[in-house]
């Protein structure tokens, strides 16, 4: 999907930021229902907040979880596995993507909707403003099951 901008006729618009260390983490889920789970933080990732967000989703979401995630590094942490051993793993399962596999990974989808659709002509004047866009984007997006569900499809995953 295009996204337009608006600029004098023939020039190109340019946007003039400073660059600097501050960032914005993120991490999601989709249920193959079309429930949408997505934190976002100020902070990076480390393995007490992977933690937390696993315990969101045994907490959200009743039954078996089967969790199929990426390799990042933190999803190996001792903390984690040791989450597991002390009766996490009793309701939940974690699988590890193959090396590089965006195709099997429905969050990648959402992702890029979030930032195609939902955030396409978003410019922010700093990190809360993108962090405030990003959840009114969450918002949006969660009830829009069929786009959700179809992210899973694409990968291959069905109920």
């Amino acid at each position: 999907m295009a996204v337009r901008t608006w600029a004098p006729c023939g020039e190109t618009p340019l946007l003039r930021v400073k660059l600097t260390r501050d960032h914005l983490s993120a991490m999601s889920g989709v249920t193959l229902d079309g429930k949408l789970f997505l934190q976002v933080r100020k902070e990076s990732y480390n393995a007490e907040a992977v933690i937390g967000f696993l315990r969101v989703l045994l907490r959200k979401i009743p039954g078996k979880l089967l969790v199929i995630w990426d390799g990042s590094p933190i999803h190996r942490n001792h903390k984690i596995k040791a989450f597991l051993k002390r009766g996490a793993a009793k309701r939940l399962h974690l699988e590890q993507l193959p090396g590089y596999a965006p195709d099997l990974n429905p969050t990648e989808g959402i992702w890029q909707y979030l930032k195609r659709v939902e955030l396409g002509n978003v410019c922010c004047t700093d990190l809360d403003h993108l962090y405030q866009q990003i959840i009114r984007a969450r918002e949006r997006l969660r009830h829009k099951r069929d786009i959700l569900k179809a992210c899973s499809r694409q990968c291959g995953y069905s109920v």
